[in-house]
């Protein structure tokens, strides 16, 4: 696929404009957006996505256009699991809920960024080393099998603090409370960041280990690097809108870890069937490609993504519906939970020692953010 650069310069151009936009038209005033709101820009942006991929579908075919809604569907439904995360690290720093929208905003600008770069390397390991499909495979299968070993979300866990926000920390100093949306203020002529730069810290180094199994996952779809960069971008666009509008439903997807599982373990297997077809790697059959097993084709591919996020999706709500019938569950899922998602600005935001303070993370970790999410820091 031979795409022009002044296709890739328009693309990147609106892509960047819809950020700018979003910030300007919505986050740079704080303000806790309404459901309305929130669903009308979803679905906005995700009309963005489609008529992007019809758009593949017409001018580059149906072999790319189906490479792309592949891909597309499959980081949209990553970007979901991402939100239980960033649910947990709202919590944990205790951010108003008019300011969540600039963290998530900002999270997300870092995440695409990031992504890119990532992005770009794996598309030069690609072209250079074939054994870096058997790498990637590597990592979705195990990656798949974590994912389905977790049994689902653990109520129990809570947000721990990574390396990286530990040492900012301790290098310095922090506010023990809000200024606002500001990211840093003076107090006494001396600067200070506040609780708001920790919470995107945070939510920007959890994008870090997202991007390990998310960009192998897509490569597994498409090795066509414009496609991987507009299915990653256009499945990071309305994330923000979407944290709003399905942030009480996130805790009934009881079954989206196992149905993640299958499809990151389904791809993986996908990679390791392309690396044999190209296979150089010399103590593997003398270097030599292996052909015995046919390659998955994209219409395959696809039809399993949308059949297992389907039914995971149908059965997590038929069991949240016969818990909430038993008694075992609130029918929103929430009001079990105290005060829910809007009761965390009734707690401080964090100490001056490092340690967070706040409500604490009664939202859902999966397998897959094992290691962001699987204790408290008492650091």
């Amino acid at each position: 696929m031979d795409v022009p650069f002044w296709v890739w310069a328009v693309t990147v151009a609106a892509i960047v404009g819809m950020i700018v936009f979003d910030f300007v038209g919505h986050v740079r005033t704080p303000h806790a957006p309404s459901l309305k709101e929130s669903a009308t820009w979803s679905a906005i942006y995700v009309g963005i996505a489609i008529l992007f991929g019809l758009g593949v579908l017409v001018f580059a075919g149906g072999t790319y256009g189906g490479e792309y809604f592949a891909g597309y569907v499959t980081e949209k439904a990553l970007s979901v699991d991402n939100l239980f995360v960033f649910v947990l690290i709202m919590a944990s720093f205790g951010v108003p809920r008019e300011l969540q929208q600039k963290v998530l905003l900002f999270g997300i600008a870092f995440a695409l960024a990031l992504r890119t770069v990532f992005i770009f390397v794996g598309a030069a390991a690609i072209e250079n080393y074939s054994w870096v499909f058997y790498l990637f495979g590597a990592i979705l299968i195990y990656t798949a099998v974590v994912q389905a070993r977790s049994g689902g979300h653990d109520d129990d866990e809570e947000y721990k603090e990574n390396g990286v926000l530990k040492l900012v920390r301790k290098v310095i100093p922090t506010t023990d409370e809000y200024h606002s949306d500001r990211l840093t203020t003076k107090i006494d002529g001396k600067r200070f960041i506040t609780p708001l730069m920790i919470a995107l810290i945070a939510i920007g180094t959890a994008d870090i280990i997202f991007a390990v199994d998310s960009i192998p996952a897509i490569f597994g779809l498409t090795q066509e690097t414009f496609l991987v960069f507009t299915a990653n971008a256009f499945s990071l666009l309305g994330l923000r809108q979407l944290f709003f509008l399905i942030d009480g439903l996130l805790d009934r997807l009881v079954y989206l870890a196992y149905g993640l599982a299958v499809i990151l373990g389904f791809i993986g297997i996908k990679l390791v069937i392309h690396a044999l077809h190209t296979n150089e790697v010399p103590f593997i059959n003398g270097g030599e490609h292996i052909t015995l097993i046919p390659e998955i084709p994209t219409w395959l591919s696809l039809l399993v993504i949308l059949f297992t996020l389907v039914v995971t999706t149908v059965l997590s709500l038929r069991k949240n519906k016969k818990d909430a019938a038993a008694g075992h569950a609130s029918p929103t899922g929430l009001e079990d939970k105290g005060a829910g998602r809007d009761g965390l600005q009734a707690e401080g935001p964090g100490n001056r020692d490092g340690s967070p303070a706040g409500a604490r993370g009664d939202a859902p970790a999966t397998g897959r953010t094992a290691g962001v999410t699987d204790g408290r820091s008492d650091s």
